[in-house]
């Protein structure tokens, strides 16, 4: 009697955790046991497994079947077990070979036709089988994908049978190639210059695409809040090769890499005002990244903002300083990154006319102190950019220039990344917003009028300490873009009067 043994992963965030399914067959009365802390996909493997060796003309043999998943004190969780378990059983009942099937790493889900589906987490696993110099087995649909792990063999087969023709050598299996990515495929999204008007908000757009700050903008309902937003995501600049792997790595874990594509734009996110905690930060009844995840290395834009959940927004707080969320749970922590952009958007009281007497309700101004009160102080001192998005006249908009265009604002925003990449090094910050400790102290290069301003108005303004070193870099956003080595008063001030507007006066509302 012996073991038949084929490696999977589970995944622990993006990481794959290695899982060993040993099959033994046994004498004794004929059971197919699943063993080793599965969930209930897992343990519903046993029957996918014998409808699909039944759809290929072979049965159980009339023993005892034990399946175990080592190590057995971590919770698997997911369908992608189905195929590892299946050649397992294939190789224990000596119809595979088990020499061959010791070089390879295994996931897919089967149907009952024995075709091999789809799953989540391929990426990550074919990281994790290249890392343990072993090949990886995965659907045919997830091949491209699988394939940018690099110098890895991978067998991506659309049924068991083709996987079982293989290796019989009767059918070989053609190693699959990744998707080829266009370089000059144009910016995904609408144009800035189809913005009207709005030259501040445009200005505070471009400070933020260039330092990665978080913005938030109050203004009337249809005062073009949400269409600024959606064209921050074109002024930004690809994503870095490692800043891609990262993300698409994500994505692969939450089933969302489409057609084994890599993500190598910024991911742009934006929830709905009814969504949960969980769904923002990541949990659940089985762990998955949330939208802060899903938007790593990108933009998460929340509409509405004081309408979300109150924990919902609070759980943000520690991930916009540390960049990444960990779900806690009983038996285990969970860990995804989060280092995202946030852009958040708000009318300034509930019925969001506040400041147009012809328009505003009887509670003004209570309404909007109340409606401010939704968002509390420390969250709001995330902030490094507060800006008032008045609306445009129909008269204006109608005789309104046309402005530049996200090309052109682009080009300058990725000057300033170049700077900042400079400055900081390789293995620096990516950009001033999350620059802290001694990498900011060294590129900060305040003189002293503009260190005096900053000073004078922390004070005037009772900036916490996590403001000031927000202002300032901010300050140095906008010396990037302007080709400045140092940081002037000119710069400072600039700085100050972004974030000294009326989200501010909310934020004292809050508090």
């Amino acid at each position: 009697m012996s073991i038949a043994r084929v490696l999977s992963f589970a995944f622990s965030g993006i990481e794959p955790v290695p899982v060993e399914v040993q099959v033994q067959i046994a004498s004794g009365l004929p059971a197919f046991l699943v063993v080793g802390l599965p969930d209930k996909a897992v343990a519903e493997s046993r029957e996918r497994v014998r409808a699909a060796l039944a759809g290929l003309g072979l049965s159980l043999p009339p023993k005892r079947v034990l399946v175990n998943l080592a190590p057995a004190d971590i919770a698997k969780e997911g369908s992608h077990l189905d195929l590892p378990i299946a050649l397992a059983v294939l190789a224990a009942m000596d119809v595979l070979p088990r020499e061959e099937l010791a070089g390879y790493a295994a996931l897919g889900e089967l149907s009952l036709d024995g075709a091999i589906n789809g799953v989540a987490g391929v990426l990550p696993a074919a990281l994790g089988a290249s890392a343990r110099d072993l090949g990886l087995i995965c659907p045919a649909s997830q091949g491209g994908e699988a394939a940018w792990a690099g110098r890895i063999e991978v067998l991506a087969a659309d049924s068991l049978l083709a996987l079982m023709n293989h290796f019989r050598g009767t059918q070989v299996l053609t190693p699959p190639e990744p998707p080829r990515i266009d370089p000059a495929a144009p910016r995904p999204g609408p144009c800035l210059s189809e913005v009207k008007g709005q030259e501040s908000a445009k200005r505070a757009l471009e400070v933020a695409a260039a330092g990665g700050h978080n913005l938030l903008m109050v203004g009337a309902p249809g005062a073009g809040k949400s269409m600024l937003a959606t064209r921050l995501p074109g002024l930004l600049p690809d994503l870095t090769p490692a800043e891609a792997l990262e993300v698409s790595m994500i994505h692969s874990v939450a089933g969302l890499l489409r057609e084994g594509r890599l993500v190598v734009r910024p991911p742009f996110r934006d929830p709905h005002h009814s969504a949960s905690q969980a769904a923002l930060a990541g949990g659940g009844n089985r762990a998955r990244p949330g939208e802060i995840s899903l938007a790593h290395h990108g933009v998460l834009f929340l509409d509405e903002w004081p309408e979300f959940p109150r924990p919902a927004l609070e759980a943000l707080r520690q991930p916009m300083e540390t960049g990444h969320a960990t779900i806690s749970r009983a038996n285990a922590h969970v860990t995804y990154p989060a280092r995202f952009q946030c852009v958040a958007a708000m009318n300034p009281c509930r019925c969001g006319h506040l400041g147009d007497p012809s328009r505003e309700c009887g509670r003004a101004p209570r309404c909007g102190e109340d409606y401010a009160m939704r968002l509390s102080g420390p969250l709001l001192d995330r902030i490094d950019l507060s800006i008032e998005v008045v609306p445009v006249p129909a008269s204006e908009m109608s005789r309104a220039l046309t402005g530049e265009t996200t090309a052109t604002v682009a080009a300058r925003v990725a000057e300033a990344r170049e700077r900042q990449r400079a400055r900081y090094g390789a293995d620096g910050p990516r950009c001033n917003a999350v620059a802290d400790g001694a990498a900011l102290e060294r590129g900060l290069e305040v003189d002293a009028a503009a260190r005096a301003l900053a000073e004078q108005a922390a004070e005037r303004l009772r900036l916490s300490a996590r403001g000031f070193v927000r202002t300032l870099r901010v300050a140095r956003t906008i010396a990037d873009l302007a080709g400045s080595g140092a940081v002037t008063r000119a710069h400072v001030a600039e700085a100050l009067a972004f974030r000294h507007r009326r989200a501010d006066r909310a934020q004292a509302a809050a508090v």
